[in-house]
């Protein structure tokens, strides 16, 4: 299926023309991400929590503290709010109010799905780390049985998800074209710094090209796949 199926909570009453159930363009802006928000209520509190989190095919992974309350209450059943955005630029219109920003976000709702399996809760460990820096997982040690034991992991299903992306120019009144002020977009982009290398690095140790060429989105670099 090349849509996920439109539903009351992912059709997009607001602008309904920027709003997308396309697998792939949901897919891409989720792997650009690096981390999400997770919102949920218990007995009428609203929570939202940052986490970063990993999508392997129709499916979003969350870690954490086996102990952790919000994962908890994910795990008990509270229905749930995913979201990720990612800003493009700032449009600066004419008027105060055509003022706007470029955009591209996913909202997924759902209720989570516990991974038990130790195979499992491995396999969602490395696809995590490989999200957030892709080939990090060959260096690292994987996580011990008694540390697996010590994670909760859970998924959700991009079954019920939509993309809402703005792009473009300012999309200002007839009437305001003709004013003596500058308008346009400001473009934004999330760039890496230089790594920083940890004080405790034996001799010789030296930053892997993931690293120092570390980029998103993930592009091949010098003909090495990032």
């Amino acid at each position: 299926m090349s849509e996920t199926t439109a539903t009351l909570l992912t059709t997009l009453n607001r602008k309904p023309d920027r709003g997308s159930h396309d697998r792939a363009t949901i897919a891409a802006i989720l792997d650009e991400a690096v981390h999400c928000h997770v919102a949920y209520a218990v007995d009428g509190q609203a929570h939202c929590i940052p986490m970063v989190f990993a999508r392997v095919d129709d499916t979003v992974f969350i870690h954490g503290s086996a102990g952790n309350r919000s994962l908890l209450a994910l795990r008990d059943g509270a229905a749930a709010c995913i979201t990720v955005s990612l800003l493009d630029g700032l449009v600066l219109a004419r008027s105060a109010f055509r003022t706007s920003v470029n955009y591209r976000s996913v909202m997924v709702f759902g209720k989570a799905v516990e991974v038990t399996d130790a195979r499992e809760k491995q396999d969602a460990m490395h696809a995590i780390v490989e999200s957030v820096v892709p080939g990090r997982w060959d260096d690292v040690r994987p996580p011990s049985d008694q540390e697996l034991r010590m994670i909760r992991v859970l998924r959700f299903s991009l079954n019920e998800s939509s993309a809402k992306l703005r792009e473009g120019l300012p999309a200002d009144d007839e009437a305001d074209f003709s004013r003596d002020c500058w308008a346009g977009v400001i473009p934004l982009r999330r760039a890496a710094e230089a790594p920083i290398d940890d004080i405790r690095l034996p001799p010789g140790v030296r930053a892997p090209r993931y690293v120092t060429a570390y980029a998103r989105p993930f592009a091949s670099v010098g003909g090495e796949e990032l």
